[in-house]
């Protein structure tokens, strides 16, 4: 079964890895505690979009293209072609 906000979460840790940012780091930067987005990286709490808004604010990434690469990636995990609106 594939559970939105565990492909959120893990989209989150990708790029925050690749920036080679803490959970410290970035949690300073979006206001947000580190237990909190310790727990959104792994899936165990879902983010409201104010959250996302803030973490993505703090990673200096859109949130348009954070839900883009949660929708591949949920994509691929379904086997589906990914489709894109027009």
């Amino acid at each position: 079964m594939i559970v939105l906000r565990e492909v959120i979460g893990t989209e989150i840790r990708r790029i925050r890895l690749l920036q080679g940012r803490t959970l410290r780091d970035v949690s300073a930067a979006a206001s947000v505690s580190l237990g909190y987005l310790s727990e959104v990286e792994r899936g165990e709490k879902e983010a409201s979009s104010e959250m996302l808004l803030a973490i993505c604010g703090a990673l200096g990434l859109p949130l348009s293209a954070l839900l883009a690469a949660a929708a591949e990636d949920v994509a691929s995990l379904e086997g589906a072609p990914i489709v894109r609106a027009a």
